[in-house]
């Protein structure tokens, strides 16, 4: 409050003395012009013209500060002048001229010509000039001070409504300094050059480049919480080619009112480019389905499966069992756990999904209702030099979970699986194919519900492509990109996760589900975006390389094996594919042969040969 009432009488005595100036300027612009008009020389000026000038300064001083009071000129204390308060200082240097002329003319004198054009003239150098000084002597101190450019930020803020006045006052009262609100861009056309706070609206998001230029701006602060993602997607899009630090708001459902607003200032993520609606759940469905449930996940220490675990217990399970095979991974989740949940029953076991005696012994203790198996390999060129590993592993795991789960009499059963499933070319995809086939041959002959629940690559998980870009960023570059025109599907681990909870609720009869993720999303778009959002230029800062298609590596993804298969679900972003008809006992049958052949760990060559018999659709490439 003591800082406020500072800034506020600091300002005050600033506009004071600013207001004096205007004072003697106005008059002395028209007194020297009045000099000026007969060569220099006091003496020379007919005492007519000398009282017309001094009988009219009373009115026209009262009238010009009037002038400059309504055209604003006192508002931003002129501490960046731009070419809207030039323009601003014309229009009143306009407007005061055309006074003078008539207060001359009709009440005192008609005035030589050249004394009201050198007077008008000499006022606006005087008023514009008086700005650029106050503005030259700030930086002056700002230098002598330590308060130069490599210190304090400039910023442009996005977005002139609530959340945005409240990073602006916020920004203002910020000591020690670090920034300086420059400008503020909004949609609105209303607000146009309007001041909030003393800082002007310049523009719309089509101005962001020009004004970033103008304004040297070093940070971009994106201040619309409520934003829809198109929006949100559009104005991003244009602030990352600025080379402009970004900087946003979380969405409404994050915003929290009673922290500061620059306290949850955000990075901004390579997701909010992506411009897909987040996809939307019932939280009434999922609660009913893990409240006061035994729930338990295999790979629990993943990027999924600790995600799994974190919206899991939201929902009051009455118990949350951990399956993983690295004590690492799952130690950090249960640190976690404990943190936010220290009231949640969690087990966290060590133990494989290879191991069929350790998984009956943990369920058969621990009961569970619901299982979510997220332990699988998932890399494809690790799992195309090692295709035993990817069966033993993918295959075997999944099948000895899900008999064990329908033994003990689990409830429902949910395979997490992908989009490489489909028409897979490579051993990874292929092997997770044969998973849900898997539990689609258990689902036929048990008790238990198993559903597949089949979605593109996520953002940020281990091995996926953005920690990877970070890090060649970090280091230089250069980034890394197989094929230029490489397309990927895209969605969050939350958004994973949510899929994976609702399709949970959903099972029924060993269904897929699919999630309809929008667009597929270019490789090379993501990895640019990316360079961007480190302050950088693609190609000039950081250079793109293209390394070639790995073995097994599609161009692009299908999430669908036959669209005409396809059913809604109560949830418009999720559907149902429903598979023809297959032959489980030929199946199972060659799986037995599959299993006994990996475990020996015999040639590779003929695994893949193997799967290809039991997989029609995959294409294995050569």
């Amino acid at each position: 409050m003591e800082k406020s009432r500072f800034q506020l009488q600091k300002h005050t005595v600033i506009v004071i003395m600013l207001i004096i100036y205007d004072i003697v300027a106005v008059n002395l612009a028209y007194g020297l012009a009045l000099w000026i008009r007969f060569d220099l020389h006091f003496t020379e000026i007919p005492d007519k013209y000398w009282y017309g000038w001094v009988d009219t300064i009373p009115f026209f001083t009262v009238f010009a500060i009037l002038t400059f009071v309504l055209l604003k000129l006192y508002h931003s204390v002129w501490r960046y002048v731009s070419y809207n308060e030039i323009f601003r200082a014309a229009v009143a240097t306009g407007i005061t001229l055309v006074f003078q002329i008539l207060i001359t003319c009709i009440f005192f004198i008609r005035m030589p010509i050249s004394y009201y054009a050198a007077g008008a003239l000499l006022l606006f150098m005087f008023v514009a000039g008086g700005r650029f000084s106050y503005r030259g002597l700030r930086i002056i101190n700002d230098y002598f001070t330590g308060n130069n450019k490599s210190k304090i930020k400039r910023v442009m803020i996005i977005g002139a409504g609530d959340a945005g006045r409240m990073v602006l006052r916020e920004l203002k009262v910020e000591r020690p300094a670090t920034s300086r609100v420059v400008c503020l861009v909004d949609d609105n056309p209303d607000k146009a050059g309007r001041m909030l706070d003393n800082v002007e609206i310049k523009g719309n998001r089509d101005d962001i480049p020009e004004l970033a230029e103008r304004y040297n701006i070093d940070r971009i602060i994106f201040a619309i919480p409520g934003a829809n993602n198109k929006d949100r997607k559009e104005i991003l899009d244009i602030c990352k080619t600025t080379g402009c630090e970004l900087k946003m708001l979380p969405s409404l459902s994050q915003f929290i009112n009673d922290k500061g607003a620059t306290a949850q200032l955000q990075n901004v993520s390579v997701e909010e480019l992506l411009g897909r609606d987040t996809i939307k759940i019932n939280n009434d469905e999922i609660r009913n389905t893990l409240q006061d449930k035994v729930v338990m996940v295999t790979g629990g220490g993943g990027s999924i499966g600790s995600e799994l675990a974190r919206q899991i217990a939201a929902n009051n399970p009455r118990q949350l069992i951990l399956f993983e095979i690295y004590e690492n991974n799952v130690y950090d989740i249960q640190q976690w756990l404990k943190w936010h949940y220290p009231q949640l029953d969690l087990k966290c076991l060590i133990g494989s999904v290879r191991d069929e005696d350790r998984l009956r012994d943990v369920m058969t203790e621990y009961k569970p209702d619901i299982i979510f198996h997220a332990a699988a390999h998932k890399h494809v060129p690790l799992m195309e030099d090692s295709p035993n590993e990817a069966i033993k592993n993918n295959v075997a795991g999944t099948y000895k979970t899900a008999m064990v789960a329908s033994e003990c009499g689990v409830s429902k059963f949910v395979l997490i699986s992908t989009d490489k499933a489909v028409n897979p070319t490579n051993i990874m995809g292929a092997s997770k194919r044969m998973c849900e086939m898997v539990i689609q041959m258990i689902n036929r002959k048990s008790e238990t519900d198993f559903v597949a629940v089949r979605f593109g690559n996520v953002l940020g998980s281990n091995g996926s492509v953005i920690p990877l870009f970070k890090k060649q960023i970090a280091a230089g570059g250069p980034v890394t990109v197989t094929h230029p025109d490489i397309t990927r599907f895209f969605m969050t681990i939350p958004e994973a996760v949510s899929l994976v909870l609702q399709a949970g609720s959903y099972a029924e009869d060993g269904e897929i589900f699919v999630l309809d993720m929008g667009k597929p999303v270019k490789i090379d778009e993501l990895a640019r975006n990316l360079i961007y959002l480190s302050g950088h230029t693609p190609d000039v800062d950081i250079k793109i390389i293209y390394t070639g298609l790995r073995p097994g590596e599609k161009l692009y993804e299908e999430l669908l094996m036959d669209n005409e298969n396809l059913v809604k679900t109560a949830n418009d972003l999720i559907f149902v594919e429903k598979l023809s008809d297959w032959n489980p006992e030929e199946f199972e049958t060659k799986l037995k042969v599959l299993f006994a052949h990996a475990e020996d760990n015999q040639d590779g060559e003929k695994t893949k040969d193997m799967v290809a018999d039991i997989v029609e659709t995959y294409k294995r490439e050569n």
